[in-house]
């Protein structure tokens, strides 16, 4: 029998494919998902749900008749004898129950009737006293009470008693109000005694008390204060202080029933050369229509297309790179990446880059294999691929969409599409159209002509032309929109891209933009953002590092330390890996997210700044690029040669241990133009200063494409025929190293000294 997926019988009946996965589970029949196929049993399931959910509800017809007879018989059986009461003893002689509950078995109530016998003349008097219930002490004076009699013996509160007046009635003891405080995230310790209404002395004895030493003008987190309060005695209060953005950007959650499905929003993503951009092509041209003029007009960085019934937006970026750079500056705007790999090339150093840089993003993940039609092409070998890299094809019982396709040959693009919109489906995107719009700013630039023009994929909300936006550090009102074709709109609802004109600065990718109301107001928080970005610039945000772990992780700044690892070899790579998980205790895990082989490149760096993450690298080097953009962005790149050093470095800066004695500098970098060989004394190498300065005592390593191939010292340092002591930029020389003889055209030799670091 041919295999019936659960999605394709989902349209037969017309409901959604989530429907019949539900139905499958809640009759615990299997635990199936919407691309799986169905079995024999798993069709009757759902054949038998649908048809006993269509039956006939209305047999009155049929049992017109009977219906009439019934209520004469019923009100004859119900009619008691003359004389005769209805009683339950009645009812239980016919046997007949009338009520519509079943007759319940008496209930038996056992009581012990055993005497217990107290000798009162053996207990204390006083003893007597407490025995008396509290309601029967404060029910009247003493003439009222209940009297034990002992005899003769009276017991001595009983005789204080007897000649005292009748007490008043007991006043009701007035219950403490309970101090209820407000306590901010933050809040400084006099500021918390003042709101206690304590001594600032007092407050300070509490904290004492729990082990923390603090002085008056101490700030203290919202989890400390609320210990405090409540040690008082306090009732404690959350308070949200509203900033002006706060205020001005209205950005409360939208209740369930104002939401409605939106498009999804999808990347296309993977190695170079693997047919990405003809990909989005065959897509874009495939779903223009005659009826526009000139098809697209002009380029926004974004689209959408018509799928049947339903559209979809894709960004147009041009690699992770640009969408990591969105994600770093905290924007999430895609829902779903298509992953593009070359069935004759399978899984390449980028693609791995991608699937980290998709999984880092939290997307759903389609993969695209491409070019099937060529010679070579194995589209098993690219699943085999994927299942090593965590990402099991569904037809290998994965939840990982995969689709053969040929950008070429317009080959199963439909089918692409259709995955795209099933995946959607499953994830229930929702956002609510009728409020003030708020997305995310694709890209921007300078147009000599026309100002600042931004692309602004709408998220939630509607934006219209007029509107006034606020985007990062710029503000202005929408003087015109257009969308993807180039035609001019007045608004944009959820998941639709456009450009408009009227902001005053050009914003940056990433830059989630606002539609707010009052533009005095906004230009007000456009201001105080400009501020704060130049006080942030001068003292710059403090990012993870080595250095600063243990203090991040004693001030609680710091659970996961994310690590990138780039190495010589493939297996280097791997046993790093495992090494640096290892090391995941109770305070911090560790996780590598990212590992491969080659040079530190900018794209690394830039992960590492969207995810917070230490670079490490094992017999590799940065390039320049690299250096510049992690010097910019504080992005820790740790350099090793023995996995064993880098492993006792974070597990020393886990524990706050941390202190390297000495640290490299590096002095400049020659590249070898020319190489010659001099008998006696071996392979001289024709170089030129590219940067700094090579002096004659410098430490060297030689680099090959990025890989450190041998680290060792400067044999000799020459210009012309003479020695010299250093060698400035821009100048040649020729060097040798000592004990290797293995120079070629081309390398790199770093020059490097060993500094040592003064104790702080």
């Amino acid at each position: 029998m041919t295999k019936i997926k659960a999605y394709e019988i989902s349209k037969g009946f017309g409901v959604s494919s989530k429907d019949v996965v539900n139905v499958l589970h809640e009759y615990g029949v299997s635990e199936k998902n919407h691309m799986s196929a169905l079995d024999e049993n798993e069709l009757n399931v759902i054949f038998e749900y649908y048809t006993q959910k269509n039956q006939v509800e209305d047999f009155s017809p049929l049992f017109a008749v009977v219906e009439q007879a019934e209520p004469e018989k019923k009100a004859e059986d119900k009619k008691p004898k003359k004389g005769e009461a209805a009683t339950d003893s009645s009812v239980e002689e016919t046997g007949v129950n009338f009520s519509d509950e079943p007759i319940q078995a008496r209930k038996t109530r056992v009581v012990d009737t055993r005497v217990n016998n107290v000798d009162l003349d053996r207990l204390d008097n006083e003893k007597l006293e407490e025995l008396i219930p509290e309601n029967v002490k404060e029910s009247g004076g003493s003439s009222n009470k209940q009297k034990i009699k002992t005899g003769n013996k009276k017991s001595k509160l009983a005789k204080e008693k007897q000649g005292m007046k009748e007490p008043e009635k007991p006043v009701k003891k007035e219950k403490k109000e309970v101090l209820e405080v407000l306590v901010p995230d933050t809040i400084t310790v006099g500021e918390l005694s003042e709101r206690l209404n304590k001594p600032s002395t007092e407050v300070i004895k509490k904290l004492m008390m729990l082990g923390i030493m603090a002085s008056v003008n101490e700030t203290l987190d919202f989890d400390t204060a609320s210990l405090i309060v409540e040690d008082f005695g306090g009732k404690v209060e959350h308070e949200i202080i509203l900033t002006e953005e706060d205020k001005l950007f209205n950005d409360v959650e939208d209740s369930p029933e104002s939401l409605v499905p939106r498009s999804p929003v999808v990347v296309v993503m993977g190695h170079v050369d693997h047919g990405k951009t003809s990909l989005l092509d065959t897509i874009r041209n495939a779903n223009v229509t005659d009826g526009e003029f000139g098809g697209i007009t002009q380029h926004i960085g974004a689209y959408r297309v018509r799928v049947n019934d339903k559209k979809i937006t894709f960004l147009d970026t041009p690699g992770h790179e640009a969408f990591t750079a969105m994600r770093a500056r905290g924007a999430l705007v895609t829902d779903i990446a298509i992953l593009v790999v070359a069935a004759d090339d399978g899984i390449m150093p980028q693609t791995i880059e991608a699937i980290n840089h998709a999984r880092a993003a939290e997307v759903s993940i389609i993969v695209a294999i491409n070019k099937i039609d060529k010679e070579g092409a194995n589209p098993d070998r690219v699943r085999q691929e994927l299942t090593e890299h965590g990402l099991v094809p569904e037809e290998w019982g994965g939840d990982t969409i995969c689709v053969e396709v040929s950008a070429k040959q317009h080959k199963n693009i439909d089918q692409l599409l259709e995955m795209v919109l099933l995946v959607a489906e499953m994830k229930e995107l929702k956002a609510n159209p009728n409020r003030l719009g708020k997305g995310t700013v694709i890209e921007a630039q300078l147009d000599k002509g026309r100002g600042p023009v931004a692309t602004l994929l709408v998220q939630n909300g509607t934006l219209r032309t007029g509107d006034i936006v606020v985007a990062g550090t710029a503000v202005g009102r929408v003087r015109a929109m257009n969308d993807d074709k180039g035609k001019t709109i007045k608004k944009a609802g959820p998941s639709i891209p456009v450009e408009i004109l009227g902001l005053s600065e050009v914003p940056d990718g990433g830059d989630v933009f606002y539609v707010v109301e009052d533009e005095r107001k906004a230009r007000q928080v456009v201001e105080a953002r400009k501020f704060k970005q130049k006080q942030e610039a001068q003292k710059q945000s403090q990012a993870v590092s080595l250095d600063n772990l243990f203090e991040q992780i004693e001030a609680g700044k710091t659970k996961d330390l994310n690590i990138i690892v780039k190495a010589d070899v493939q297996g280097s790579v791997e046993a790093v890996r495992q090494s640096l998980e290892r090391i995941t205790n109770e305070e911090v895990k560790v996780n590598v997210i990212h590992g491969a082989v080659g040079a530190v490149t900018e794209s690394d760096v830039m992960l590492a700044t969207a995810s917070n993450a230490i670079i490490v690298g094992f017999n590799v080097r940065p390039t320049p690029g690299a250096t510049v953009s992690a010097d910019s962005s504080d992005v820790d790149i740790r350099l090793y040669r023995v996995i064993y050093d880098a492993i006792e470095d974070i597990e020393a800066a886990m524990k706050g241990m941390l202190a390297p004695k000495f640290q490299e500098q590096i002095t400049g970098h020659i590249e070898i133009r020319t190489t010659f060989r001099v008998s006696g004394v071996g392979t001289i190498g024709g170089a030129y200063v590219t940067d700094g300065k090579v002096q004659r005592n410098s430490l060297v390593r030689v680099v090959r494409d990025g890989i450190v191939i041998h680290e060792g010292e400067l044999g000799s340092l020459k210009r012309f025929k003479d020695d010299v002591k250093e060698v400035a930029t821009g100048y040649e020389c020729g060097v040798s190293i000592e004990k290797f003889n293995d120079i070629k055209e081309g390398d790199v030799i770093e020059a490097y000294v060993m500094e040592q670091i003064m104790p702080q």
